[in-house]
């Protein structure tokens, strides 16, 4: 394999599409809101057509992981969870991945795709996720609907640009979406390569009032009645790395800080605007 760089093409690349595939469904830790960029699900994937030929008809990678993130989206409280890193795919048509959720590329080309897909988003629970949040009721499980799109510029500038919409279908009702970039970057090889870039997120009031908003009955001493508007919900920028230490056999790691803006961070259920989250996983490439 070659070295990793702009100039020169790369047989490691399909190795990066694995670092999208890191947390458990039953754990509250892929679609559920948490600082991660939306971009880190699926890092490389545009790169792989642009750098290789003879990619396979499936790919799979199996693995475990364990994350270190927020109890919930703007609290100061900090929980780990584990559980499987699954990612298949199959040409460059369908896949499975419990960080991208189950979708189709209804559309592609050399250097980008647009699609669909179907993930999850498993809510908040209340006094149960903290007691800042006694009274305010649950945010129900519900699936998410999605629409994304990515596009790589060039072999010359592998600068990645990734958009995104998803619907809760039930929950907090409501749009949410992701404006994103990433490139690799200097010192990356055929044994390790990692990627970085910002993303903002962007939601409709009805998301925001689901997860920041506080209703007359829900309202509490120190805790007052609030209507979140729609907007810019948070700003941040993401770090993600793959490792080959063995034949199959890679490590993981993403890294993510996040900026809640505007009514999302002045919202009374807010305990900590800036919030940062790490993940591991070890995994079997098929």
């Amino acid at each position: 394999m070659t070295e990793l760089n702009p100039k020169r093409p790369s047989s490691c690349i399909p190795a990066l599409l694995a670092a999208g595939a890191l947390w458990a469904p039953g754990l509250a830790s892929a679609q559920t809101p948490a600082p991660l960029a939306e971009w880190q699900f699926s890092a490389g994937i545009p790169l792989q057509k642009l750098f290789q030929d003879d990619i396979p008809d499936w790919q799979v990678r199996l693995g475990g992981a364990a994350m270190f993130r927020p109890r919930y989206d703007g609290s100061s409280e900090y929980i780990v969870l584990g559980g499987p890193s699954i990612d298949i795919r199959y040409r460059d048509l369908a896949f499975a991945s419990v960080g991208e959720g189950l979708g189709v590329n209804l559309l592609r080309g050399r250097n980008w795709r647009a699609g669909v897909a179907l993930t999850y988003n498993l809510g908040r629970r209340g006094q149960e996720d903290s007691p800042h949040l006694d009274g305010m009721g649950n945010i129900n499980p519900a699936p998410e609907a999605k629409l994304f799109a990515e596009y790589a510029i060039s072999k010359a500038f592998p600068l990645v640009l990734r958009i995104d919409a998803r619907r809760s279908l039930g929950g907090s009702d409501g749009w949410i979406g992701d404006i994103g970039a990433y490139m690799p970057m200097p010192g990356s090889s055929e044994r390790f390569f990692w990627f970085a870039g910002p993303t903002v997120t962007l939601a409709d009031s009805r998301y925001m009032n689901a997860w920041y908003g506080v209703s007359a009955a829900q309202a509490r001493p120190g805790r007052p009645a609030y209507d979140a508007s729609g907007g810019i919900k948070s700003y941040g920028f993401g770090v993600t790395a793959v490792w080959y230490f063995a034949r199959h056999w890679f490590a993981s790691s993403d890294v993510a800080i996040s900026q809640l803006a505007g009514d999302a961070a002045d919202s009374p259920i807010t305990r900590k605007k800036t919030n940062a989250v790490v993940d591991f996983s070890i995994n079997y490439e098929f």
